[in-house]
């Protein structure tokens, strides 16, 4: 079986490496460099935690538990460390202990806990005066999707797959032999299958394909596709997980790095200007960080980024083959980076004639049949995102 994989991100190389795990011949084809576009911006929280219905739960439940499995002890791209998320308001806390029930009715591990517990877990944590709850999810973590796209890059390339970058394609052309992706360069790769895994560029493979779009485009500055992230330097806090705050989440990104994310403050976001690190947004992520965390006082951003979000249209996962085009499998996903080490096996196997029930409410006919016209809401508050 020949197979083309399409974007070399966090997705696109978990099932690269499965697919040829599995006796594929596999093409790994990307525009750009693996894990330039939106792996590269991404919080990559691995978790299940604010996740509705109970099939997304369960879906990306699915993704977390692969990866404490991939990692096993010595993955240096795994961070299970767990995360505390701390209540300042009445209804931030009324909302908490709601989804801490109901993960404990589905047995997902979240307590609550108190705030001097809490500052023994992240011993650097200034409590804020008006906390009213705090919650322990210890089963989550995060990801350094460069590293672990490293790793399944490798893996897939021992395993046999080549590698096309600054391949970008420019349709398909069904033929009695199978499916040419033919590439703006004017060469081709002859597969039986296409898998899409470009996230938020998916509508540029629906369009090549002669199909409608699935996934959200920016349209206005803080829409549900866009929102800040920013790095600092180096600094001596005593922080090793995710904290969710009243005004500010972050978590360790490597060398003694924070990354933050600010939700309320995404609503200036937009695709395509990015704020200084000296700007007046740069100095109010730092304001809010020395406000929570101490030995903080000398610290500065060396990066601000814009993530772009791979958002489909209804808010919910795109996974599986386009019945028009059954030689056409997609994937499209906001939670990439908790979802890749179980898409990868399982899409692998979809592929090979072996159906993933998990998948069942997810698959991309629903959206082809009618286009959505919706807008999604922006997440803005402690642990919408």
């Amino acid at each position: 079986m020949k197979i083309a994989v399409i974007g070399a991100g966090i997705i696109g190389v978990s099932i690269a490496a499965e697919a040829a795990a599995r006796g594929a011949d596999v093409t790994l084809i990307d525009k750009d460099s693996p894990g330039s576009g939106t792996s590269s911006t991404s919080y990559a929280w691995v978790n299940s935690n604010g996740k509705e219905p109970v099939g997304y739960h369960e879906l990306n439940r699915a993704g977390l538990e692969a990866h404490h499995r991939l990692a096993g002890t010595g993955a240096d791209w795994f961070r299970p460390t767990g995360h505390i998320e701390l209540a300042a308001t009445a209804g931030h806390a009324n909302e908490l202990h709601r989804r801490l029930e109901r993960l404990g009715h589905l047995g997902y591990e979240a307590t609550s806990i108190s705030s001097s517990t809490a500052s023994e877990l992240i011993p650097d944590l200034i409590v804020p005066e008006d906390c009213t709850a705090v919650a322990h999810f210890p089963n989550e973590a995060h990801c350094y999707p460069a590293l672990y796209i490293r790793h399944q890059l490798q893996r897939a390339k021992d395993l046999g797959v080549r590698l096309r970058v600054g391949a970008a394609v420019e349709t398909f052309e069904e033929i009695a032999e199978g499916v040419n992706v033919i590439l703006r360069d004017g060469t081709s790769v002859l597969v039986d299958h296409v898998i899409s895994a470009v996230g938020r560029w998916t509508n540029d493979i629906t369009a090549a394909a002669g199909l409608g779009p699935v996934v959200t485009e920016y349209h206005e500055p803080g829409d549900v596709t866009v929102g800040y992230l920013a790095v600092t330097n180096p600094l001596p806090v005593a922080i090793d997980r995710i904290l969710t705050s009243p005004k500010l989440n972050i978590r360790p990104a490597g060398g003694g790095r924070l990354l933050l994310q600010a939700l309320d403050l995404d609503a200036t976001a937009t695709a395509d200007t990015v704020p200084a690190i000296d700007s007046d947004l740069a100095r109010e992520f730092i304001c809010r960080l020395q406000e929570i965390l101490e030995n903080t006082g000398n610290a500065h951003l060396t990066e601000l980024h814009v993530g772009i979000r791979a958002m489909p249209t209804d808010g919910r996962s795109i996974i599986g083959t386009v019945p028009s085009r059954p030689w056409l499998y997609l994937v499209a996903t906001h939670s990439g980076v908790t979802l890749a080490p179980f898409l990868g096996p399982a899409v692998a196997a979809e592929v090979f004639s072996e159906p993933e029930p998990l998948f069942d409410e997810f698959r991309p006919i629903r959206l082809l049949d009618s286009y959505p016209h919706q807008v999604l809401a922006a997440p803005r508050y402690p642990g919408q995102q």
